[in-house]
């Protein structure tokens, strides 16, 4: 019955093979909780925390940019933990490219197990930190669009990733309003010598009102 109840989420957010993404994300879950009985990846305390808190939560970025769920963009995710929105991405949208990055091999372990597992050729995993593949040339003006999910604070997520943009690039991280009104003037003062700015959107609910969110981009 929930999936069907978000199933207009899935289409305001542009997932244009529902049958396909509700049979990957769920059997994701069954991989999660596998997982997690091993070794402590991320926090679920209900299906409903999952559907809701991970993957719509993921997807919320396509719903306010719609570019993410219509074109072939390169998208770093940095601190992609147990893979959100990363996998959810790879998954809703085939276009994408995804390179998930984090610090704990754990985690980068499963990301790419679960990637195979469901059948996901545009998914790269690479264990590193940020502020060290920022450095390598490998990885400088790759990206279309970089993200970041309950990761640090926004002035740590730019120095981190600045290389890692391409001209005409974007950053949008997800966060909730008090951090991202709290930390954003601290952001914009970091990054005008770049030649960032930066914008939030509307505060948003989650499906069932279960949470705020908001994005902060740059422009």
């Amino acid at each position: 019955m929930l999936l069907l109840e978000l199933d207009e989420f899935w289409r305001q957010c542009g997932v244009a093979d529902l049958a396909d993404f509700n049979s990957r994300t769920t059997r994701l879950y069954e991989l999660l909780l596998a997982a997690n009985r091993e070794a402590n990846l991320t926090r679920i305390q209900t299906e409903t925390d999952y559907w809701i808190k991970h993957v719509a939560d993921s997807l919320t970025i396509a719903r306010c940019f719609p570019q993410v769920s219509r074109e072939e963009l390169r998208v770093a995710d940095l601190g992609c933990g147990a893979g959100f929105p990363s996998l959810v991405l790879a998954a809703a949208f085939p276009k994408l490219k995804v390179t998930a990055i984090d610090s704990a091999a754990k985690k980068t372990a499963f990301v790419r197990r679960a990637a195979d597992e469901l059948g996901l050729p545009n998914l790269e995993v690479v264990t590193g930190r940020g502020r060290e593949l920022n450095r390598q040339a490998a990885y400088r003006g790759q990206f279309d669009l970089v993200t970041a999910r309950a990761v640090s604070d926004l002035r740590s997520l730019f120095r981190e990733t600045r290389r890692f943009i391409r001209p005409g690039g974007r950053f949008i991280f997800y966060k909730t309003p008090e951090p991202a009104a709290a930390e954003l003037p601290q952001l914009k003062t970091d990054s005008r010598k770049y030649a960032f700015d930066w914008q939030t959107t509307e505060v948003f609910s989650l499906p069932g009102n279960c949470g705020e969110r908001q994005l902060v981009y740059s422009i």
